[in-house]
């Protein structure tokens, strides 16, 4: 078979090893490189580089709503996608005698988009999964093929979890594809009653809510660890909330005169931010401009001046 497949971030490479292993890729389509960090470093995509590694032939359309003609050339039995990052054109879709298949990282119909992982920590889901299916036109629309589910921990970051979905993305397709290639499987339309979005994230959601309550606000900063990361204002310096504990409390506390986002507890090894109904215990924070610390390394260093009882994160 001719099967090209697409994706573009780590979630994808495990899954790219595994189909070239059983059934040979003949081509990757991935997103273009992309200039990184400071230095602005022209850097490949996780899948560009296990292409090349595997000496498969790359091609990194711009718009592949524009420039598509390469992938049709291939004559594709089967075209796979695994994270792609763009809207696939009719003309592609329809090219495969076997179809275009999809491997998405929920249960659909819920969280149709590019950020169901984080969405699905963030709104506090204790299931979520992976879904094989026919791709259409409008996004995350297609049949679906078959499906697995996995219980999301309460110390899951996006990071974690992108992991643990990779690994069963990988395991569902490949017990799938045999009957796709013999033509057996199930394909079961999606109940449009029962559909949810996860769009990508913005960039103003990094910034914490201290209103919220404790589960909401450690959901948010795990939906968005280890990237883009969440941050709150101090002495008009950004700095990053990486690692938190969620710690609620009776009403009619001490804590309950203190506005939300008061550091109202200094100890060695974190410091408590109020939260709408309890404290949020902070382990590990960012400076802007500086690396990664614990608290205590923090407060011993640059941060002795700025955390202080009863100050105020903006």
């Amino acid at each position: 078979m001719n099967i090209v497949f697409m994706g573009t971030p780590q979630f994808s490479v495990r899954i790219l090893e595994a189909v070239h292993d059983k059934y040979g890729v003949t081509l990757v389509v991935t997103q273009p490189d992309k200039r990184v960090g400071r230095k602005r470093v022209l850097t490949y995509s996780p899948i560009k580089e296990k292409a090349l590694e595997l000496k498969i032939p790359v091609f990194q359309p711009r718009r592949i709503k524009q420039d598509f003609d390469v992938i049709l050339d291939t004559k594709p039995d089967l075209i796979i996608t695994a994270a792609y990052g763009q809207i696939i054109p009719n003309e592609v879709l329809d090219a495969p005698r076997l179809g275009c298949i999809n491997v998405h990282g929920s249960l659909l119909p819920q969280l149709r988009g590019g950020a169901p992982i984080q969405r699905a920590i963030q709104r506090l889901y204790v299931t979520t999964g992976i879904t094989i299916m026919y791709m259409a036109q409008q996004m995350d629309s297609g049949d679906i093929i078959s499906q697995r589910s996995i219980t999301i921990q309460p110390y899951d970051t996006s990071g974690t979890l992108f992991e643990k979905l990779s690994v069963l993305g990988r395991d569902l397709l490949m017990d799938t594809l045999p009957d796709i290639v013999a033509g057996t499987n199930s394909r079961t339309p999606q109940d449009e009653s029962l559909v949810t979005y996860a769009y990508n994230l913005k960039r103003d959601e990094e910034h914490i809510n201290w209103g919220r309550s404790c589960e909401e606000i450690d959901a948010h900063i795990r939906a968005f660890t280890p990237e883009p990361q969440c941050y709150s204002i101090l002495d008009n310096k950004r700095l990053k909330i990486l690692e938190v504990q969620p710690c609620t409390y009776p009403k009619n506390t001490t804590f309950d005169q203190y506005q939300n986002g008061t550091i109202v507890e200094v100890q060695k090894e974190y410091f408590g931010v109020k939260a709408e109904d309890g404290v949020i215990k902070v382990f590990t924070v960012q400076l802007e401009g500086k690396t990664k610390q614990d608290v205590k390394t923090f407060m011993n260093g640059s941060g002795r001046n700025m955390i202080k009882l009863y100050k105020v994160f903006q």
